[in-house]
């Protein structure tokens, strides 16, 4: 049975390429898009736009895996929490705004409950002089990024990738 979970961890195209890196051997699958939010219908020039009302929506990357001994969610969380700082308030890197806040959005009680522990176990270990920001929120209606956005760092080998997203620990 597929289940999906739906990470914000800075600008989506980095985010998306560490994941996909990572799992490459795994059977998953990833979208980069926009939740969080208000807007009914988000653009990434909306999303990203600093005049007039902000979206609200985070860039986020939504995985679609199947569990097994290899993938399950917790190994995922703690992946997330790896491959970038959930210690820097509504930022990664020089990219600044809500847009690139570190979050998890949970799909059940179950996905809810397993990213609260991993994420104390995860700021007991790794981050003691520092307080992981990361938000912790029910999933909500997903909106997928145009489509120039899905695997931009595959086609665009060269393209700009967030400074933060490197593996830590």
């Amino acid at each position: 049975m597929t289940e999906r979970a739906t990470f914000a961890a800075g600008c989506f195209w980095g985010v998306e390429k560490a994941f996909q890196k990572h799992f490459k051997n795994e059977s998953i699958k990833t979208a980069v898009g926009y939740t969080g939010g208000t807007d009914p219908n988000p653009s990434y020039k909306k999303v990203c736009s600093s005049s007039g009302s902000p979206s609200n929506h985070a860039e986020a990357l939504q995985i679609e895996y199947t569990p097994n001994e290899k993938i399950h969610y917790a190994e995922l969380v703690e992946f997330f929490y790896r491959m970038h700082d959930p210690t820097t308030l509504d930022s990664q890197g020089p990219d600044r705004g809500t847009q690139y806040r570190s979050a998890i959005f949970y799909h059940s009680p179950e996905q809810e409950a397993i990213a609260r522990k991993v994420t104390a176990t995860v700021q007991d270990q790794h981050y003691k002089g520092k307080k992981i920001v990361t938000q912790i929120l029910k999933a909500g209606e997903w909106h997928n990024a145009e489509d120039y956005h899905q695997k931009y760092l595959d086609k665009n080998p060269h393209g700009y990738e967030c400074p933060s997203h490197f593996l830590r620990w």
